[in-house]
């Protein structure tokens, strides 16, 4: 099986980075895997210091197969970077495995990308596959891998075929999300905000690669499988980055063995469907202000720059 290129995007955060690669390098395909790493340049004088320290240790990392640093002299910010660096991988190497700076995952994490990656390579309607799954109540009830209509880009991967689908104009994606039963499909059976999130992307409010993303799978027909037992999580919910606030709503414990059932049929799956609109219900304080925060936890996934 020929193994993905992973990219990494960093900015100013050292010990999440070193975090995010030494678990990373606990996975066994590693050795084996060839990593692309993306260091965005400093914003400010503030930040230039944590950036330059953040390089240090880039230089000294091993245990993959190759590593290739791309050192930005100019800041791009998180959705510029990550698209510039996804589009440079996927156009060479036609499959990508990204990671930011902040996510660690489980041990068996890059043997589940890979084997789905091939598994659905040439599957049309297969275009994302998520390594992140919500800490919903019961994930015992959902089958141990499953398709789901929306992203989740916290540790995730796709295909050049899929990836030549996004459509960065916001306006473009918000005029097709149209009508009320559409808006309910897109916004989950109605519990979250992404609409109104695409939309304050579009007036410039925030700066969401992710939401245009999901955007562009949702209008396509795409599906995105995901794990049950999540097999990646965010670590960088401690005031460290732009839109992370402290928060423990949305994170699941790493799960501690192998996937082993994929789906043969690519159908969405409704208990997953339901089960993560329910977890969506469950948040309070109140409910639609921590929805709408989750959301763009999940679907913007900033730090600073």
């Amino acid at each position: 099986m020929s193994l993905a290129p992973i990219a990494l995007f960093v900015y100013n955060r050292p010990r999440h980075t070193r975090d995010t690669v030494e678990y990373l390098l606990e996975n066994p395909q590693a050795k084996n895997s060839d990593l692309f790493i993306f260091s965005d340049g400093a914003k400010n004088r503030e930040d230039l210091k944590k950036v330059k320290e953040v390089r240090e240790y880039l230089s000294t990392i091993s245990g993959f197969k190759s590593v290739s640093l791309t050192e930005r002299k100019d800041n791009r910010g998180l959705a510029n970077s990550l698209i510039e660096g996804i589009t440079q991988v996927c156009n060479t190497h036609g499959r990508v495995i990204v990671l930011e700076d902040d996510i660690i995952v489980s041990p068996y994490f890059l043997e589940y990308m890979n084997t789905a990656l091939t598994r659905y390579e040439n599957n049309e309607r297969v275009m994302h596959i998520s390594g992140y799954m919500f800490p919903v109540s019961d994930p015992a009830r959902l089958p141990e891998t499953f398709f789901y209509r929306a992203t989740s880009c916290w540790g995730w991967g796709t295909w050049a075929r899929a990836w030549r689908s996004f459509e960065a104009d916001g306006r473009k994606l918000i005029d097709q999300i149209t009508g009320q039963k559409r808006q309910r499909d897109f916004d989950i059976l109605g519990t979250t905000g992404y609409t109104r999130m695409l939309r304050e992307q579009t007036e410039g409010k925030i700066n969401s690669w992710a939401i245009r993303w999901y955007a562009s799978l949702f209008l396509t027909g795409g599906l995105c499988l995901h794990p049950a037992k999540s097999l990646a999580r965010n670590v960088g919910h401690d005031g460290t980055g732009t839109h992370c606030e402290q928060s423990a709503d949305y994170e699941p414990v790493l799960a501690d063995k192998k996937i082993s059932h994929f789906p043969d049929e690519v159908v969405e799956s409704r208990a997953a469907l339901e089960a993560i609109a329910d977890f969506y219900r469950s948040l309070t304080k109140p409910l639609h202000q921590r929805v709408l925060r989750l959301a763009k936890r999940t679907l913007i996934h900033g730090r600073k720059s």
